[in-house]
């Protein structure tokens, strides 16, 4: 009996087709923005989220306004009708306007939420 022998030209051949068919569906599965795994957070949820890390369980988001992109400012305050502190969300992080990168939080301000307005004013006790 003979062994048939598989040609180097045609395993080469078969192995770029595999290559390509992986890369095709590979690039299919990370494009498909539907799947499970790409859900986007809604900007108010990770605003709450965000601020909920670093102002405490009690911060409350006082105003949002939407900005360039997935960009999201506004004002936030650690408890309930506290004192207002600008931010600037992005999808991996928000920036305080008390931050020590007083700089940079202004610099993104202008970048990405041109006409961002003053805190609102808090209502006074009686």
């Amino acid at each position: 009996m003979a062994r048939k022998a598989i040609r180097t030209e045609r395993l080469i051949a078969v192995l770029g087709i595999v290559v390509l068919v992986l890369g095709a569906v590979a690039i299919w599965v990370a494009t498909r923005g539907s799947g499970p795994g790409f859900v986007q957070e809604p900007p108010a949820k990770r605003v709450l989220r965000q601020a909920r890390e670093q102002l405490g369980r009690g911060a409350e988001v006082q105003m949002i306004e939407p900005g360039r992109g997935r960009v999201v400012c506004g004002y936030v305050a650690a408890e309930r009708r506290g004192e207002a502190v600008g931010f600037i969300s992005r999808p991996n992080r928000m920036l305080l306007s008390d931050d020590p990168l007083n700089r940079e939080f202004r610099a993104m301000i202008d970048a990405d939420c041109p006409g961002f307005p003053e805190p609102p004013a808090l209502p006074v006790a009686p």
